[in-house]
């Protein structure tokens, strides 16, 4: 599916009433940029099977082309894409985001050209679907979204559309130009005109979305060496590129979004970066204030929560647990405006509003929580941040667009700790993974970054898996698996029952399960403990049978290691790495895997005790124990590195295929000319 992005995905500025003739005024003569015409395909495009140039791809785009123009007001794009494989057809179906009410899509053209060069246009009105809605202090904004399929699309199809977005005429654009997409771009144009103020100096005029006159048009660039963009001595901006390689894809990679090759536009009420991200982070800390003011009901609801006596810190748990047991809205279901009404809840306008109706987003909690540790006379700021699952801040891209979400930074005995309120059922001093190891802004700062967030401690994500396994003489087995969860993959699955009831968090545990136990074996969640408490070890407790042993003769092999028998082991078979690894939290994985044998085997080979170092960064060892009756293989796989540069990487693959190698191992069991077991 390809999804178009708005072409105003920062702010969109509104010109003054008065002076929009003005600009009509001003406007100089100039022919349009549209450039994009359907265009008869050549016989080597209608043939082609495959593309060199990208070897092994489902599509490639022929051509495509983006161009927006603040004197016409309108964005539109051109695309061609051929269909290699089964896969490629799945961008036939296009989407194109609009803001309701001051934008609409209009002009849709589409058609598919079959391989013998049979055209099939597109015929009927596309449809048009409600993306979202949401409300904030400047109003409702409602995303909707038309959807077309291109007809009769098959293997060896031309693919070919046009669409213009008009945007009302007191607006102006900020396109986003991401140029690197997930196929092969053979040939790629694009063009931006901006608003006439700016080629006449008249900038000032224009207010941000915060009501300050601006007066610079940015443009932020990620390109390969030797590619610039072009302006003209009109002041219009333009860039071509040829054979543009695909997103890489690649397993346990950063967001994607800050590897490719981009050009962002965005306007700017100040000159540089130090001073436009002091004026962002100026506005920031007032809002931060003004939400977070320990008014009175906060102070009284501190004071029912916390007790003379308490030290600082224990005045921050009781509150950040009085803050954790709110309806986290991110974690449950936005109620809708008429069930508001109905629960006689308001629109949310400071924390005393949120703890009043015991329920708002991560952001609301987390300010609620700040205004609570300040009424109990703790000093704390806000911390605005990157997620580091969706984003990697850049300070010299100046939007506050990068940071999404909110710690809280406590200074108490001479440290400051981090803490993430937001992140339902995340511990008192944990954070999210997403949240480790990350930069933003402090409250007050005035636009200097903070250091980055602590990483979390490998013994903090610990998982212990235990298999006690009973064998028969024919490979059958029958038994329980036993999990304990500490540190971030609680922390996942305790999210997860949160947006879900019992069953289907059952249902997805059991789907997990089916990921590690080896082939010929099932396996099916009895039960959980803890799972509704972070303060203690998550528990889940399963049932598992099949056939997991292989007869040959007097011989039975069976996996030694039971839960990595399946060799998802990566990087293996990953052979180059174009971009860095992000394995998202450091962790031990403690196996025990405990064998009990029928009478009459006896055991002839088993893994030998070892270890496996990448120094400084991960280790394995195993080791073996027999007693009557009984074979117990222990397991125990610490990584202590979450990130590894592309330089690194034949280091860490290197040790994967070790690891990978010593998992492989298996248990030989044969039968006892004695008719008992093992000794």
């Amino acid at each position: 599916m390809l999804c178009q992005s708005l072409p105003n995905r920062g702010k969109i500025m509104r010109i003054p009433v008065l002076l929009r003739n003005a600009i009509l005024l001003l406007a100089i003569a100039s022919p349009t940029l549209i450039r994009a015409q359907f265009q008869k395909p050549t016989g080597e495009e209608l043939k082609m099977t495959a593309d060199p140039k990208a070897p092994g791809a489902a599509a490639v785009f022929l051509n495509i082309e983006e161009t927006s123009d603040d004197d016409l007001h309108y964005y539109s794009v051109y695309a061609r894409i051929k269909v290699l494989q089964e896969k490629g057809k799945e961008l036939a179906t296009v989407e194109l985001p609009y803001t309701k009410g001051n934008t609409r899509i209009e002009d849709i053209k589409a058609r598919t050209i079959h391989s013998d060069g049979t055209v099939i246009p597109l015929t009927g009105k596309p449809e048009d679907l409600l993306a979202f809605k949401t409300t904030s202090k400047s109003g409702e904004l409602q995303v909707n979204r038309k959807v077309f399929t291109l007809p009769s699309v098959e293997v060896g199809s031309i693919l070919e559309y046009f669409y213009k977005l008009r945007y009302d005429d007191g607006y102006l654009s900020s396109p986003w130009w991401e140029i690197q997409k997930p196929y092969f771009i053979h040939k790629a144009h694009y063009a931006f005109a901006p608003s006439p103020y700016f080629l006449h100096g008249l900038a000032n005029w224009i207010l941000d979305a915060n009501g300050h006159p601006i007066n610079s048009l940015v443009m932020w660039p990620l390109l390969p060496a030797g590619v610039a963009v072009k302006r003209d001595v009109k002041g219009h901006f333009s860039l071509d590129m040829s054979d543009i390689p695909a997103l890489p894809n690649e397993d346990w990679m950063p967001p994607i979004q800050n590897f490719g090759y981009k050009v962002y536009f965005y306007y700017r009420a100040a000159e540089g970066v130090d001073d436009s991200w002091a004026s962002e982070i100026r506005l920031w800390s007032k809002e931060v204030e003004r939400f977070a003011e320990p008014t009175l009901p906060i102070h009284e609801a501190v004071a029912g929560l916390i007790s003379p006596g308490d030290t600082g810190l224990d005045k921050a748990r009781k509150l950040y647990n009085a803050v954790q047991a709110l309806d986290n809205t991110d974690f449950s279901r936005k109620k809708s405006a008429s069930e508001l009404k109905q629960l006689n809840i308001k629109d949310t306008r400071r924390a005393e509003d949120i703890w009043a109706q015991k329920s708002g987003s991560s952001q609301d909690i987390a300010l609620l929580y700040l205004a609570m540790l300040r009424a109990a006379g703790l000093n704390a700021k806000a911390l605005k941040i990157a997620n580091r699952d969706q984003n990697i801040f850049d300070p010299s891209y100046m939007s506050m667009s990068q940071l999404e979400d909110t710690l809280v930074v406590l200074s108490i005995d001479g440290d400051d700790i981090q803490l993430d309120p937001g992140q339902k059922m995340c511990p008192f001093e944990k954070l999210h993974w997403k949240h480790s190891n990350v930069s933003g802004f402090l409250e007050g700062s005035d636009g200097k970054t903070a250091d980055n967030t602590p990483p979390p401690a490998y013994l903090d994500n610990n998982t212990t898996r235990k298999a006690d396994l009973t064998l028969d003489g024919q490979g059958g087995v029958q038994g329980s698996l036993r999990f304990v969860m500490i540190g971030q993959q609680a922390l996942y699955w305790r999210q997860i029952a949160l947006k879900n009831d019992e069953d289907e968090v059952k249902k997805q545990f059991d789907r997990w399960l089916e990921t590690i136990v080896p082939d010929g074996v099932e396996a099916h969640i009895d039960h959980f403990s803890g799972l509704d408490n972070p303060d203690v070890n998550l528990v889940a407790v399963a049932n598992v049978k099949g056939t997991l042993g292989t007869v040959t003769g007097k011989r039975i092999l069976l996996p030694a290691f039971f839960f990595e028998s399946r060799g998802n082991h990566p990087f293996v078979s990953e052979e180059n790495r174009q971009e860095p690894v992000d394995m998202h939290y450091s962790e031990v994985v403690d196996d025990e895997m405990v064998y009990r044998l029928p009478d009459g085997l006896m055991l002839e080979g088993a893994p030998q005790d070892g270890r496996i170092s990448w120094p400084s960064r991960a280790i394995l060892s195993v080791s073996t124990m027999q007693m009557r009756g009984q074979i117990t293989i222990n397991r125990s796989l610490s990584r202590a590195f979450t990130f590894t540069m592309k330089d690194q990487y034949q280091d860490l693959r290197g040790f994967y295929q070790k690891v990978a190698a010593s998992d492989q191992q298996q248990l030989v069991l044969t039968s006892s000319p004695t008719g008992k077991g093992s000794e």
